[in-house]
C-alpha cells in the first residue's frame, strides 16, 4: 500500500485540547484528485474536535471542499461543493477474533470505527476516505439535460432523435 496522500498524525496522548484544523497542500489536493479519479480539488479543510472515551477516541467535525468533476452525462468538468458533518471512532487494534462470522447490527457508536496501532492515528487519511465517499460518481453538470438532448435521450419511455424519427415515418407509412 502507498503512502496517504493526506496524512496528519495525532499523538494518542495528550489528545489536542482544541479543535484539529487540517488543510490540504496544492500538492495533497492534485494526489488525492488523482487518487478519486477527479479532475481537482481546489480547497480540502476540516475542523475536527478529538475526545478520549474509555475504549475509543471520538472525533467530530466538518469537512469542506471545492472540488471540479466531470459530469456523468456531458463528460464536461463542473465545480462541486461538498459540506460534510464527519463523526469517527478510532479504536487501538485489536487481536483477530476467533469467531465464526455472525451477522450482527451495529449502532451509531460502532459505525466508522478506524483501528489504530501505536501512540497516533492518521486523522488526514480519515478525512480524505471521507472526501472520497462524499464524491457522487454520477453527478450531473449544469449542461447536462441539454447533452441528453443533443444524444437523443429525453427521460421518458418515448424514443426521439434521427431515428426514432425514421421508425415513426415507416410505421405510418
Amino acid at each position: 500500500m502507498s503512502a496517504p496522500e493526506f496524512s496528519r498524525l495525532i499523538r494518542t496522548r495528550p489528545l489536542p485540547a482544541e479543535p484539529v484544523q487540517l488543510e490540504a497542500s496544492e500538492a495533497e489536493r492534485a494526489a488525492l484528485a488523482t487518487r478519486f479519479g477527479i479532475s481537482g480539488i481546489e480547497t480540502l479543510t476540516a475542523e475536527i474536535a478529538l475526545d478520549e472515551t474509555a475504549k475509543a477516541i471520538r472525533g467530530e467535525g466538518r469537512l469542506r471542499a471545492n472540488i471540479v468533476q466531470a459530469c456523468a452525462i456531458s463528460g464536461e468538468d463542473f465545480a462541486v461543493e461538498v459540506n460534510e458533518p464527519l463523526a469517527f471512532r478510532f479504536v487501538p487494534e485489536g487481536e483477530p477474533s476467533d469467531e465464526p462470522d455472525i451477522e450482527i447490527e451495529l449502532d451509531a457508536d460502532e459505525l466508522d470505527e478506524i483501528e489504530f496501532s501505536g501512540e497516533s492515528f492518521d486523522l488526514g487519511e480519515a478525512v480524505a476516505q471521507s472526501l472520497g465517499l462524499a464524491i457522487d460518481p454520477y453527478a450531473e453538470g449544469p449542461n447536462a439535460d441539454a447533452a441528453r438532448k443533443e444524444a437523443g435521450i429525453t427521460g421518458d419511455d418515448a424514443p426521439s432523435g434521427l431515428l426514432a424519427e425514421a421508425l415513426a415515418a415507416l410505421k405510418k407509412g
